[in-house]
């Protein structure tokens, strides 16, 4: 990442919440200057002690206890302003990503989106709660320890300087190699969530062409390259923190066995005047390992701020991605005035990098057809362009006399009801999602009609059963048979079903166009995109869709 690009990611994660941030770190860092405070009172009560003065001991302990309170309560308050940040920073991109892809729609699957929220997205929180604080507190009290130590000895004050600052070089080298490897097991997580969910949502298939050990051993070939990356990183930390033991043990060794020959006499050189007593030696013996404390935090917050950096760069990927927006704005309308009608002539809809042509297509009040041809011939974005969810390059769709328009989408889409080939169910009862704008209608005459009362009547809670996002507890069949109860229920004349019947028994299939005959017959208008011929042979008429 070149710094004109790491200058953007602070702009985008750190400035928001600069304010907090510096709250903390001027916290933290009179927080880190109390132990010197600490260090001294405990150099004098155990000199003191030695020399007998018991009194000055109890006293020099006192101070000890109270700037050690204080100390934990600067650091507390530090860590609440951090959390803050970070939190405020996380739910901002959580909210943004979930209200941008719940109505753009990017060449990225659902499920890396889903990966990046999740998962990615809170490992933003160490670098914001450790990497800034640290290199502020780096930044100050390293400096002012070696000052207090060059203040009593000129030999352990020029071992830390000299042990110090090669820490932040080994750093920044191994930095740079901290960061490619977590951006690449970042992509690694993102393509395994992907991969996951196109095998489950396909998993009917694989089992009937028997591909279930080839399935399993892709899935075990990317998860053996997720922990290899994910060594690599653990590799590279690991280096990074032996180079910072060995820099900093050598250096307090170093000032230990200095103090200790001064004491005993073997030194005489080094202070700026008399030779070091008891506390003096103490004082700069207990400041010494907090000298290369603040080096260890920025250590740690370095590989942090390597994995921050890797998932802002997907966000800012995701965010310069082609998108297909939806017409309209996705919000709750009266519905569209006007006699039902569909006028296609010519249109052509705006997929992410490339056009798809429309077929042509007129249909009235309580007519129904039949989309067919090959996959990927276009058939889903046919349904798509209709409720108005893929936006056009060329030619209006006409609905009810109007061209479909953001003005008018919302109240176009109160008269549709959808019937997806993978249902998906909120987390919220039967009762309730089979009528969601809570008219309190009786839903089942509508479970009757679509041959759905029986799946409901052996679930264990009846209608008060909640199924899940995936509908665990009824098949594919049975959520399309209660799709269709739903759109009666609610009223919806035009009914737009995707493969309804698709990958299901002769029995099961059989019964959904029953229930979609059904509908006609009872005035409702249906689009269907479908393979199977019977349930063609039973609408108005067919139009073929060539790839």
């Amino acid at each position: 990442m070149s710094s004109s690009q790491r200058q953007q990611a602070n702009t985008r994660i750190i400035a928001p919440v600069a304010r907090y941030l510096r709250t903390a770190s001027v916290l933290a860092v009179v927080a880190g200057l109390l132990w010197p405070v600490q260090a001294a009172a405990l150099a004098w009560a155990i000199s003191s002690w030695v020399s007998g003065a018991t009194e000055q001991a109890g006293t020099a302990a006192l101070i000890f206890v109270a700037a050690a309170i204080f100390r934990a309560a600067l650091e507390y308050r530090a860590s609440g302003y951090l959390f803050d940040a970070a939190d405020i920073t996380i739910s901002r991109e959580r909210a943004a990503l979930i209200a941008r892809e719940a109505r753009t729609r990017a060449s990225a699957s659902s499920a890396e989106v889903a990966a990046l929220i999740a998962q990615k997205l809170p490992l933003l929180q160490p670098w914001i709660t450790r990497y800034y604080i640290a290199m502020v507190r780096v930044a100050i009290i390293p400096f002012a320890l070696v000052a207090l130590t060059f203040w009593f000895s000129w030999v352990a004050g020029l071992v830390l300087l000299i042990a110090g600052p090669l820490i932040p070089v080994f750093m920044a080298l191994v930095g740079m190699a901290a960061e490619q490897a977590s951006r690449r097991q970042m992509v690694e997580i993102g393509s395994m969530n992907a991969m996951l969910m196109e095998r489950l949502s396909a998993m009917l298939d694989i089992r009937l062409l028997g591909a279930v050990d080839r399935a399993a051993g892709d899935f075990s070939n990317r998860a053996e390259s997720l922990r290899e990356h994910t060594m690599a990183v653990l590799r590279i930390a690991f280096l990074s923190s032996a180079v910072l033991e060995l820099f900093s043990a050598l250096g307090v060794a170093m000032v230990a066995v200095f103090i200790g020959f001064t004491l005993l006499g073997a030194i005489s050189f080094g202070s700026w005047g008399s030779p070091l007593g008891l506390a003096e030696g103490l004082f700069i013996l207990l400041i010494a390992p907090e000298f290369f404390q603040p080096f260890r935090d920025l250590a740690a917050a370095w590989h942090d701020r390597a994995e921050g950096l890797a998932v802002v760069a997907e966000l800012d990927a995701l965010d310069g991605a082609d998108r297909v927006s939806i017409v309209g704005h996705g919000n709750a309308s009266q519905a569209m005035p006007g006699q039902l009608s569909i006028e296609i002539e010519d249109a052509t809809a705006a997929l992410p990098g490339k056009y798809v042509a429309l077929p042509n297509l007129r249909l009235r009040a309580g007519q129904s057809v039949a989309l067919t041809g090959p996959s990927g011939a276009g058939k889903s974005t046919c349904l798509a362009a209709i409720a108005g969810l893929v936006p056009l390059s060329a030619n209006p769709i006409l609905v009810c006399g109007q061209s479909l328009n953001h003005a008018n989408a919302d109240s176009w889409r109160a008269r549709i009801a959808l019937i997806p080939q993978s249902p998906h169910f909120p987390d919220q009862t039967l009762r309730d999602w089979l009528d969601p704008e809570a008219l309190g209608i009786d839903p089942w005459p509508a479970l009757e009609q679509a041959e759905a009362s029986d799946i409901v009547v052996r679930l264990p809670d009846g209608l008060d059963t909640r199924l899940g996002e995936t509908g665990g507890g009824v098949s594919g069949g049975e959520a399309r048979r209660l799709m269709i109860a739903r759109a009666v229920l609610g009223g919806r004349e035009l009914i737009l079903a995707d493969e309804p019947t698709a990958d299901l028994d002769s029995e099961t299939a059989a019964a959904i166009t029953r229930s979609l005959v059904r509908l006609q017959n009872d005035g409702h208008t249906l689009v269907v995109a479908t393979h199977d011929p019977m349930l063609a042979a039973e609408m108005d008429r067919t139009i073929g869709i060539a790839q």
